[in-house]
This record gives structure tokens, C-alpha cells and sequence, in this order.
């Protein structure tokens, strides 16, 4: 499969686990950072893990404007 191929078919999940990532930042609070971190790199495979990064970065992005 390729690179295209694979974020075209996991891109919405992706999305979705970073909104639940993003959503508890409010329940972690101070721990969020480490929590976060942890729920990430259980997150397989690496590549996918890595779409989920850019997406919850982009939701932090998006909440600090």
C-alpha cells in the first residue's frame, strides 16, 4: 500500500483519536502532556501514530488563535 494510500484510508481515524486525546486535555490538566504522550506512542503503526501527532497539533493550533 502506499504512503497516499494509507493516510487516505486511516485519515478520519486519525482525526477522531486525536479529538479524544484533545478532549481529555481538560481532565489531565497539568498531566496531559505525559499522558498524551504515552496514548501516542502505544498508537500502531508508526506512521499512524504520526498522523494522529499532526492532527492533535493542529487542533492545539486551532484552540490557541
Amino acid at each position: 500500500m502506499s504512503r497516499a494510500d494509507f493516510h487516505s484510508q486511516n485519515l478520519d481515524s486519525a482525526r477522531e483519536d486525536a479529538r479524544r486525546l484533545f478532549a481529555a486535555k481538560a481532565e489531565f490538566r497539568g498531566a496531559w502532556l505525559g499522558w498524551v504522550a504515552s496514548q501516542i506512542y502505544a498508537l500502531r503503526p508508526a506512521e499512524y501514530a504520526s498522523m494522529v501527532r499532526r492532527e492533535l497539533q493542529s487542533l492545539q493550533e486551532n484552540s490557541d488563535s
